[in-house]
């Protein structure tokens, strides 16, 4: 097929990034007014379909698609969703380029050569014969496929595309990465309190009436509920924001803290000190709802002071005074504990201590309050695509093998299982899994190598694998250290259903255009492999060969979903996205908490099980290795390194940067602009420096991606994969401590 000019996108994309506050960065001769006028809309001139932004983002955006001829002409946000409203973000305006980039990995390719860029152009048929082929082999030669990884993630949450697990479950047993870089810190510590990680509906922040924002900044990374805060704001409510940074979000604040990095948990226990020394506890709850509380007490009388709480976190202590009376007096008031400031070896212990001030409040289950991380309360699909049976006489891991070992001298009977190995070092666990080593991977919804950590190190990872297979939408790094690169489709060129993890809409994805030139949805590349499979080796593969992707959307669909949902059929979602029928919108409205104790626990045994304090006490952070803390957050343009390469993003983002203190750069002799070299253990990456005091004197900001048009950024050549503290008990695997990272830097 080929790409048709849509001529009204680029535009429309202008003004989707003025609506999002992202015109005042464009180049001035974007901003010129052109001559033509824009033609009268009618809605009746297009098809339209619904499609869900299925990024790893807050909002999951609603959408709605309007198509002419066969092609996305615009899109907008789906005016029937209360949080979506009717707005994207500057990322989701540019979708309409997604599918007719030029730059987009077209038909299946195979490499001679890795990172040669000596790619040609093969057919489905060859491109699967090869793979099957290589399995084959794996198998023949290991007894099994455990030589077989698939390492996968968060490149799109549609829930169809578990298919991918699936098609792993159908090839037999093989090496799962698993476990998550972005929260499962704080997961683990939510769990640890509350028995689960469930927030209360965005939308009732409207309600609070003291918000602290904590290391989370929604101007940039949730713009839909930025909407919620200001109205809080409208109302009267104070509004803090903590943030190593001063981002677009602190701007917007009242009260803006920059803490030393990493110090989030004293300065947490010194509020919850000041709090308890000030009488201002909710008795009610600690001790009719909560377990453990005098403990806590006891803990922070004769371990914590506010002073010691200033020293460690920079913050004076009549300013922690000061916001812990005014947090502790307000009803009800909320904290948005953010993602990034769990992502450090003290991550757990940090997201416990803040925790625990909502509760002692007693802000856990008001509407308008609670301690607000994330929830999974609406994903109870039927996960069709995943659950999928291995080949008879399919042999793996056995669980009560001795160190790790692989027994296939047992009977049929064994209970045998995938192996897994952590996703957050995914160098090393190819380097030193052994027995049989993993000699082949299957990447896909990820790109490891703008995402994983230690970049040097997992090239010679790579360099190790006898072939790398990798399903993705453009030609990025992990594509050229990969053999074979398959073309997956956008969302407007798949079926599929959206939930958030934050927000309680549901929306269904419709395709919207015919997939673009020989794209696959990642369930036809399962059933395709299928039919290879067994067509070289019968019964080797069970997963089906003939598929309807619309059918396999609608599997996923359940009786427990439509009455979440109020819906009697997914066709319902054809009209427009649901909202879930909540009791309330506050998460433990009725105080009843899963723990083991039903209560919110300040004290928790399995905690202590499990190799953490039983207390939210204080823990230290990753102690300094080198003379700069390095901070990689995300940018406004991107989704680690989604978005970024399109070619109308180049067009305002057009060069990465490292943002330096202009008193840390005088000494190092570092002037506006001028190239530099940040160095470390791990490795180096060149950039320009802007001079800024939106960060700390002892600290270096790179947003974590920017690829495309030749440049060699990639911050993961900085970041090693020192693991955070929790992550282990709910997600397989710890957490990663990328914001513990550190380096020094000079003109190059």
């Amino acid at each position: 097929m080929t790409a048709k000019k849509c001529t009204f996108s680029r535009r429309r994309f202008l003004q989707g990034a003025a609506a999002a506050g992202a015109a005042a960065m464009l180049p001035c001769s974007l901003l010129v007014p052109g001559k033509a006028e824009a033609a009268a809309f009618n809605e009746g001139d297009y098809q339209t379909f619904r499609n869900a932004c299925p990024r790893n983002c807050y909002d999951t955006c609603s959408i709605k698609t309007y198509v002419k001829d066969g092609v996305v002409q615009f899109i907008e946000g789906a005016p029937e969703s209360t949080f979506t409203d009717g707005g994207l973000c500057v990322k989701g305006y540019s979708y309409t380029r997604r599918p007719y980039s030029p730059d987009r990995v077209k038909y299946p390719m195979v490499q001679d050569g890795r990172r040669s860029g000596k790619w040609r152009r093969v057919s489905w048929d060859e491109a699967l014969d090869m793979i099957a082929k290589k399995m084959l082999k794996l198998k023949d030669e290991d007894g099994s496929l455990l030589g077989l990884g698939m390492t996968k993630y968060s490149g799109n949450f549609g829930i169809t595309n578990y298919g991918v697990e699936g098609m792993m479950s159908s090839l037999g047993y093989t090496t799962r990465f698993v476990g998550t870089p972005c929260w499962p810190a704080g997961i683990d510590a939510q769990n640890y309190d509350m028995g689960n990680m469930w927030c209360n509906d965005p939308e009732d922040m409207v309600k609070a009436k003291y918000v602290i924002v904590w290391g989370a900044n929604p101007a940039w990374c949730s713009v839909h509920s930025m909407k919620y805060i200001m109205e809080a704001k409208r109302r009267g409510a104070k509004v803090v924001v903590v943030d190593p940074v001063f981002t677009q979000t602190a701007a917007k604040g009242d009260v803006y803290w920059q803490p030393k990095t990493a110090s989030d948990g004293a300065l947490a226990l010194g509020m919850a000190r000041h709090i308890l020394d000030m009488g201002l506890v909710d008795d009610d709850f600690v001790h009719t709802y909560g377990l453990g509380f005098d403990e806590f007490a006891d803990y922070l009388r004769n371990n914590v002071t506010v002073d010691w709480a200033a020293e460690q976190s920079g913050i004076p202590a009549k300013d922690i005074m000061e916001v812990a009376e005014e947090f502790a007096s307000a009803d009800p008031a909320t904290i948005w504990i953010g993602y990034g400031m769990q992502r450090h070896t003290n991550g757990g212990a940090s997201v416990r201590s803040i925790d625990a001030l909502a509760a002692m409040t007693g802000n856990i289950g008001k509407e308008g309050g609670g301690a607000r991380y994330g929830h999974l309360q609406t994903w109870g699909f039927n996960y069709h695509a995943l659950i999928q049976k291995q080949p008879e006489g399919s042999k793996g891991f056995v669980g009560g093998a001795a160190k790790g070992e692989f027994d296939f001298t047992s009977g049929s009977g064994a209970n045998y299982t995938d192996r897994t190995v952590n996703i957050n070092k995914t160098a090393q666990a190819i380097l030193d899994t052994t027995d049989p080593a993993i000699r082949m991977l299957w990447v896909s919804c990820k790109n490891p190598f703008g995402q994983d950590f230690d970049r040097p190190k997992l090239e010679k990872a790579f360099d190790k694998l006898e072939m790398v297979v990798t399903v993705d939408q453009f030609f990025n790094e992990t594509v050229a250290n990969s053999d074979i690169v398959l073309p997956v489709t956008t969302l407007f060129e798949e079926w599929t259903v959206n939930v958030s993890y934050w927000h309680y809409w549901l929306s269904i994805n419709e395709q919207a255009i015919k997939p673009m030139f020989e794209t696959k949805s990642n369930i036809e590349i399962a059933a395709a492999l299928s039919k290879k499979m067994n067509e070289l080796s019968p019964g080797s593969c069970t997963f089906p060969q003939d598929i309807d992707t619309r059918e396999w959307m609608a599997k996923e669909f359940n009786q427990g979903i439509y009455d979440m949902f109020a819906i009697s059929d997914w066709t319902d979602l054809r009209n427009g996205p649901a909202k879930a029928r909540l009791k309330s919108s506050a998460s433990w409205s009725d105080h009843k908490f899963a723990t083991p104790s039903g209560k919110y626990e300040f004290k928790s045994e399995l905690c202590e099980k499990n190799g953490h304090k039983a207390l939210p006490e204080f823990k230290a952070g990753r102690e300094r290795y080198d003379k700069f803390r390095l901070l990689t957050p995300h940018t406004k343009f991107g989704l680690h390194s989604q978005f970024v390469n399109l070619d109308w993003m180049h067009e305002y983002n057009r060069e990465p940067y490292v943002y330096m203190h202009p008193k840390a750069a005088a000494e190092k002799g570092i002037g506006d602009l001028d190239m530099v070299r940040v160095f470390n253990k791990v490795g180096e990456q060149k950039a320009r420096v802007k001079l800024t005091d939106n960060v700390a004197e002892d600290c270096l900001l790179m947003y974590e991606a920017w690829f495309g048009r030749g440049n060699a950024y990639n911050v993961q050549n900085l970041v090693d994969d020192e693991s955070a503290d929790m992550g282990a008990f709910k997600a397989g695997a710890p957490g990663v401590a990328i914001h513990d990272q550190f380096a020094n830097v000079e003109r190059a």
